[in-house]
C-alpha cells in the first residue's frame, strides 16, 4: 500500500479528482500554496495499492499538463534601485509533483 501526496495546480485538480474518482481511486483533496509563484495548488492525498500506482500515474501524467507563464523578477527590499525594473522572464508552471510513500498501516472506520 502507498500514500501519494500529488502537488498540482489548482487549473488541473477538478478534472483529476473527477477522472480518479471515475477510476475508484479513493482522494482527499487539500489547498495548498505553491512556494515559487505564490499561487494556489491542491495537494491530492491518495492511498493506492502497489499494483494500481503506475495507473494511478497515467492518470496524472495525461491530466496534469505544464504550462509557460511570464513572470517579472523581484527585486528584494533593500537592494530596490530607481527605475530597476526586470524584464518579464517565461517560467514553465504545472503539471505535478509525485511523492510515493509507503504506508506501514491503514485503517478505515
Amino acid at each position: 500500500m502507498k500514500l501519494v501526496l500529488a502537488v498540482i495546480q489548482d487549473a488541473d485538480a477538478a478534472a483529476l479528482v473527477r477522472v480518479l474518482s471515475e477510476n475508484a481511486f479513493e482522494v482527499t483533496k487539500l489547498a495548498s500554496t505553491g512556494g515559487f509563484l505564490r499561487e494556489g495548488n491542491t495537494t491530492l492525498m491518495i492511498g493506492v495499492s502497489d499494483e494500481r500506482l503506475a495507473e494511478l500515474k497515467r492518470h496524472v501524467q495525461r491530466t496534469c499538463r505544464t504550462r509557460t507563464r511570464l513572470v517579472t523578477p523581484s527585486v528584494p527590499m533593500g537592494e530596490q534601485g530607481e527605475g530597476l525594473v526586470g524584464d518579464p522572464v517565461e517560467v514553465a508552471v504545472g503539471g505535478a509533483v509525485m511523492f510515493v510513500l509507503g504506508v506501514q498501516e491503514f485503517v478505515k472506520v
